[in-house]
């Protein structure tokens, strides 16, 4: 073509000269910066890397870690099908690392496991197919499973992930079982009371079977290696084998996560999951009671999910896992909060639900070592794991802004309802239930102490929402005071908590957790008591419930007022108070707290009618000494002295 110059005449254009580009990498590129690929395949390879390791390995190196890549990959799997082996065959499943409806497996070597003890059966068609592998995904990765196969998941406005857990939105106590065999009939709790149900062997293996099979029968299942406890010491290898993407993350961020390294060496586990909670249990075997049914296996080393999603019967089934195994090695298992301060003071809080134990120690001016379960040992405290599940009902980011900022990519939000345009998520709305929930990783929170280790407890905080309004704000406890408010774990359900509650009820649970204990409850408050003399630490109770009345007359204790409390504690003034001495309890209650009214702290002062309160106090004594006859017939020692101490320390009328 040509064009007119200004002159009239038609000049030919000079055609564009070649424009050659350096390789980067090897890799030619256009004159615009684009790679060129010959294949999609080849573009979306580019598109990620491998990862590398970033931390270096601790201790002499193991032949393991020598091995090639493919070597090693070999191994995981053949672990992996080893823990899917049936109890009855003589190989585990054929499984290939890899999303089957994704790109390229990394490695698809399949796996046999030989199983000598088990008779060979036939073969079934479960045994010719591949089980995929998708182990150790990243939270992005399970983020991909999970919006793209799970009906239910949802990308929030906050970067959470929003997933439901089906019919069960929360755990389910009574169908909970427990293996009772020639070990653990001796050493577990059994009996009237005791959170702990039993069941044989052979109905364990039953459902094994079950769970297994369904395992074996998909396309893919998530296995999870992950740790328990951040004492290096004390630290339990656990897999968790599971059907769902948001079972997985769930775990990523509640179990600690090991590096690449500590993968690559991680053996075989101490500890197995096998969850199949979308597959029922068979109602007609022995000692089923409903289509749900969580198992554990304490010889076996295994726990067999059934029945329900709820993803929290994981965490506290591996709870109850450290209830037992802990104890056995001198350390003392806890489900309390846990922070220290700047000069290495460290404080426990337990409190049921509804006392503001993640509240109080949540502190700004503190390091957060855990909020639910710990460990103490001969070395101090450490927490059992490597994430927070807070609950979200009426969250807002003025009342809990660490929670509130925690939720973002990477988090699971459970059972929370959004705005299906906007995203954005009500906490509020209670359509789903009442109990909506958020696990993150404890990284998330700014202030949490990595590693989550601490030194020796200084303070051991008991607290209690008294909606009875007869317990002092703040009470200094004795040794034995302790342990009998340890045992008792005492808290009171008012309306709206509960259906159908129209007044204050007490509620008992002992060692504040008792759903999860294996061990009689005094076996622990013998060891916190050992610990606490050794070591130093003080025992508190702090009621965070009602003053001047009980519900509905009185008031609810202001947090300004148990912040101000708490405050005292860290700092030692109320070590060094004045205290006199309360009746029927015999409670040790402070003269004064700076920065707290005088009148609340003696409750009958705050009290108009003296003989309500008077009739109230003996009224709740008794239910503490009802609950605690159930204790009695346990000797800690020989000639149950200690007991009779405890005991002792209850109220008196």
């Amino acid at each position: 073509m040509t064009e007119k110059g200004t002159g009239g005449v038609s000049t030919p254009r000079t055609p564009l000269k070649s424009i050659l580009t350096a390789k980067a990498k090897g890799i030619p590129h256009d004159v615009d910066g684009t790679v060129k690929a010959q294949t999609l395949e080849e573009l979306h390879s580019l598109q990620r890397k491998r990862s590398a390791p970033n931390t270096p390995l601790q201790g002499t190196p193991t032949a393991f870690v020598n091995l090639s890549e493919d070597e090693r990959q070999r191994l995981q799997l053949q672990s992996i099908s080893a823990s899917l082996a049936s109890g009855t065959r003589g190989t585990g499943p054929k499984v290939v690392r890899g999303d089957p409806g994704g790109c390229k497996s990394r490695a698809v070597t399949h796996v046999e496991h030989h199983h000598v003890e088990a008779p060979v059966i036939s073969v079934s068609d479960s045994a010719l197919k591949f089980t995929h592998v998708l182990y150790n995904l990243s939270p992005g990765e399970l983020y991909e499973q999970a919006l793209k196969y799970e009906k239910g998941s949802f990308l929030t406005s906050s970067g959470a992930i929003a997933t439901l857990s089906g019919a069960k939105t929360g755990r389910s106590p009574r169908d909970k079982r427990v293996v009772i065999d020639d070990i653990t009939q001796d050493e577990l709790w059994w009996g009237k009371g005791s959170p702990n149900i039993e069941m044989d062997e052979h109905t364990f293996m039953v459902n094994r079977e079950r769970a297994v099979d369904y395992l074996n029968s998909l396309e893919k299942v998530f296995v999870n290696d992950q740790f328990l406890n951040w004492d290096p010491k004390n630290r339990i290898k656990v897999r968790i084998v599971s059907c769902r993407a948001y079972h997985s993350l769930f775990m990523h961020n509640m179990c600690i996560r090991p590096t690449i390294e500590e993968l690559e060496n991680f053996g075989t586990p101490d500890f197995t999951i096998y969850n199949a909670g979308q597959f029922p249990c068979n109602r007609y075997t022995h000692y089923m009671t409903s289509s749900t049914s969580i198992d554990i296996n304490l010889t076996r080393k295994e726990m067999v999910i059934l029945g329900t999603q709820y993803a929290g019967e994981m965490k506290k089934g591996l709870f109850s896992l450290m209830h037992y195994l802990m104890p056995k090695r001198q350390i003392l298992s806890l489900h309390s909060g846990c922070n220290m301060g700047k000069d290495g003071d460290v404080a426990l809080f337990f409190g049921l639900s509804g006392t503001g134990k993640t509240t109080l120690s949540t502190d700004h001016n503190r390091f957060l070592i855990g909020d639910d379960e710990h460990c103490w040992s001969d070395d101090g405290v450490s927490n059992i794991e490597g994430g927070c599940y807070a609950k979200c009902i009426d969250l807002s980011k003025e009342k809990e802004p660490d929670i509130w900022n925690a939720i973002k990519f990477g988090t699971v939000l459970e059972n929370v309802v959004f705005d299906e345009h906007t995203r954005e998520v009500d906490y509020t709305d209670k359509s789903v239930t009442e109990n909506t929930r958020a696990a993150y990783p404890i990284e998330f929170i700014p202030n949490a102490k990595i590693p989550c280790v601490g030194p020796h407890p200084k303070n051991v905080i008991l607290l209690a929402c008294d909606a009875f309004g007869v317990l002092p704000p703040v009470s200094k406890l004795s040794l034995a005071q302790t342990m009998y408010h340890f045992i008792s774990g005492y808290t009171a359900l008012v309306a709206g908590t509960v259906d159908d509650i129209k007044e204050p009820t007490a509620t008992f649970s002992s060692c504040f957790g008792a759903a999860f204990l294996m061990l009689h409850p005094t076996k622990y408050a013998a060891m916190l008591a050992e610990k606490m003399q050794k070591h130093g630490a003080t025992g508190w109770l702090v009621n965070t419930g009602w003053c001047g009345g009980s519900y509905g007359t009185g008031n609810r204790i202001k947090l300004s007022y148990t912040r101000k409390i708490i405050d005292s504690i860290h700092s030692g003034n109320l070590s060094n108070a004045t205290y006199e001495k309360t009746k029927v309890f015999g409670l040790e209650i402070p003269s004064e707290i700076e920065g707290v009214p005088a009148e609340i702290l003696r409750p009958e002062n705050a009290w108009a009618n003296k003989e309500a309160y008077k009739n109230t106090l003996l009224k709740l004594a008794g239910l503490f000494k009802n609950n605690f006859e159930t204790f009695m017939e346990y000797k800690i020692e020989e000639g149950n002295k200690l007991t009779e101490e405890i005991r002792a320390a209850g109220p008196i009328f």
